[in-house]
């Protein structure tokens, strides 16, 4: 088995991650479908990701934005990479079963995601010199623990004038 160097490093108990090898999808894309899903629930990056499949929302692309056209909503300029969505689909799937298998509950969120460029084998057959795209994609989910709403405390407010009779 070959041993894999994640970017990170703080893995516990409370973790589970996947890695996809030499994906065939475009990096430029990949780093901003990570940039999206970077922080999200794990719940709310699969519904994410199948809205961008089915054409319902669109990825920002904020970085590599040259010719990429307006899109309405919240963002400037965005696309529907599909491929790289289904690519992020089934890795997110993994790191959910891995997650699954440790007996981590539901409630996990993405702390780590990444892409990074991989080597580029040229075509074969009459397409020579021209080179594949691929990518490899690091997925790290850490459990979360439930934060229970605090109750407000209650301040009794001074009014200046009980103060000032309070000095004299």
């Amino acid at each position: 088995m070959v041993k894999l160097n994640y970017a990170f490093k703080d893995f516990g108990s409370d973790t589970a991650k996947a890695y996809g090898n030499s994906l065939d999808i475009s990096t430029k894309t990949s780093i901003n479908v990570c940039n999206m899903l970077r922080g999200m629930t794990s719940e709310k990056a699969l519904i994410k990701l199948q809205n961008i499949i089915d054409f319902k929302e669109a990825v920002p692309f904020t970085r590599f934005t040259d010719g990429v056209g307006h899109r309405r909503g919240k963002m400037a300029s965005g696309r529907y990479p599909q491929k790289a969505s289904k690519a992020f689909l089934s890795l997110l799937n993994s790191a959910l079963a891995n997650a699954n298998n440790k007996g981590l509950s539901d409630n996990l969120r993405i702390v780590h995601i990444c892409a990074h460029k991989a080597s580029s084998p040229l075509h074969q057959g009459r397409q020579r010199r021209s080179a594949m795209k691929k990518t490899h994609i690091e997925l790290v989910l850490k459990e979360q623990d439930i934060k229970k709403p605090s109750p407000k405390k209650v301040t009794k407010s001074v009014s200046k004038e009980n103060s000032v009779e309070d000095k004299k």
